[in-house]
């Protein structure tokens, strides 16, 4: 085999458990053929994907003939918000939703955002009060939290999954806390055995941000199901999405009736104004969109997920590159986003940098996603300037806040390793295209002294 085998026919047809093997000695593994190029693309060689080769358009192949007809419909009949008499598609979409998840309830709305914010009102967190959450992650998790003047404790991160890490989630309770709020980061489950331990250990409510991870499965449940509530995004680029758009699941009726409530600008379903709340109804054109795409959005999360294990699989082959860390009950992910850990001593020391321009020469493009972690943006500056924060929390607990930002996981993932790429659209392509990716990188591996001359 290893005589005869190119290295893009060694990838397609050696198993998992070979990889792992030949990860320890690659050069008698990979074997040069008169059609092998050696030579990086970013030096002069001819690239792994040729630049015809394109990957599925992300929402354009969620779009079918049932999608159009059903938004057309909707249109047509003039029944645009969710109380009008006619189609009701955002009703619709909430029981479908709710059944798919394995939900008794499902309250959408108008963004993620909101989903997350209406579930801080609900539960009555306020001023004075704590939640904790991650540093890493779409600024809306801060936002649902600041919007109830409550103070959002940043914790710092496991260095492989890039979620939060339980252990220091307990060193950060105190009297004040009042909620966790774990990221599902990419589409794939938080600790979460860990997490809820701590949740039902301090009587702590659990409010999973799945704004990521629609139809992610861990231990037998979907995600935003084990926690008390769950919040999903239905923006454009989610794999359910409608342009903007959120929902919230959860079991509890008296919990999710208030859920609703303060949704609906504080009115219950009876039309009775009862509490504080905003406006954040979704209107019936995005209840359209998303009711009309959930026949075929198993389809695209089950191939999504195959192609994302495949990948892992191969990729097992080079240390230097890492897929993102799996904890125990994890079934399958959303893969909204596939990340991996790029670690440069394997790669002669070459920055991350320089390692994805050498990728995207060779027809594969890379991105570092998060740019920095959210502790280290001014809106921390602001908060604690706020005469509201200043009133309701003591100067040393704001002191103590300040002196716990530094977050050195989080700065080290943000600032030299964490490598992305659009899951949403690129896993819905064809093993020959996940090939293209294991092989480019597997390219700059074999030939990493070439990759150390790179000048960018």
């Amino acid at each position: 085999m290893k005589h005869e085998l190119s290295r893009r026919k060694f990838i397609g047809t050696v198993s998992a458990a070979t990889l792992g093997v030949a990860a320890t000695n690659f050069g008698s593994v990979f074997a040069k053929t008169s059609t092998t190029t050696d030579k990086l693309a970013i030096l002069g060689g001819d690239p792994v994907r040729q630049k015809d080769k394109s990957w599925p358009k992300w929402p354009a192949i969620a779009v079918d003939d049932n999608v159009v007809a059903t938004v057309e419909q909707t249109l047509r009949s003039g029944a645009w918000v969710r109380f009008d008499a006619g189609p009701q598609r955002v009703s619709q979409f909430e029981k479908e939703f709710a059944a798919m998840l394995g939900a008794k309830h499902c309250v959408t709305t108008g963004a993620g955002t909101q989903s997350l914010q209406i579930c801080v009102e609900a539960l009555g967190i306020a001023p004075g009060d704590e939640v904790i959450t991650s540093p890493y992650t779409d600024f809306g998790t801060i936002a649902a939290i600041l919007c109830a003047r409550a103070l959002p404790v940043m914790v710092d991160l496991d260095r492989d999954s890039f979620q939060l890490d339980p252990a220091l989630v307990e060193k950060r309770i105190n009297a004040n806390t009042k909620a966790i709020m774990p990221v599902h980061i990419m589409g794939q489950a938080c600790d979460m055995d860990s997490i809820m331990a701590i949740g039902k250990k301090y009587n702590l409510p659990i409010i999973e941000d799945a704004c990521q991870a629609h139809l992610a499965e861990y231990r037998g449940k979907k995600l935003g199901t084990v926690g008390l509530l769950g919040c999903f995004s239905h923006q454009g680029s989610k794999v359910i999405g409608c342009g903007e758009g959120g929902s919230i699941v959860g079991d509890d009726d008296a919990l999710m009736e208030q859920i609703f409530t303060v949704m609906n600008k504080g009115a219950s379903r009876q039309g009775v104004s009862e509490r504080i709340g905003n406006k954040c109804r979704m209107h019936e054109l995005e209840g359209a969109l998303l009711v009309s795409q959930l026949a075929t959005a198993k389809d695209r999360w089950k191939l999504r997920d195959d192609n994302a294990k495949y990948l892992n699989s191969k990729l097992k082959a080079c240390p230097g590159l890492i897929p993102q860390k799996l904890y125990p009950g994890f079934e399958s992910g959303a893969w909204w986003l596939y990340a991996m850990s790029y670690r440069k001593e394997h790669f002669n020391n070459v920055s991350r940098s320089v390692f994805m321009k050498a990728l995207a020469a060779e027809g594969i493009s890379f991105s570092s996603y998060i740019r920095t972690g959210l502790q280290n943006e001014p809106w921390v500056d602001h908060m604690l300037g706020l005469k509201v924060y200043r009133q309701n929390y003591a100067p040393s607990r704001l002191k103590q806040y300040r002196e716990e930002l530094p977050l050195a996981v989080c700065d080290k993932i943000c600032n030299e390793e964490m490598l992305i790429f659009n899951g949403r659209s690129t896993l819905l392509a064809t093993k020959a295209d996940m090939d293209d990716v294991v092989n480019a990188v597997m390219k700059l591996y074999e030939n990493k002294a070439q990759l150390a001359t790179v000048t960018v």
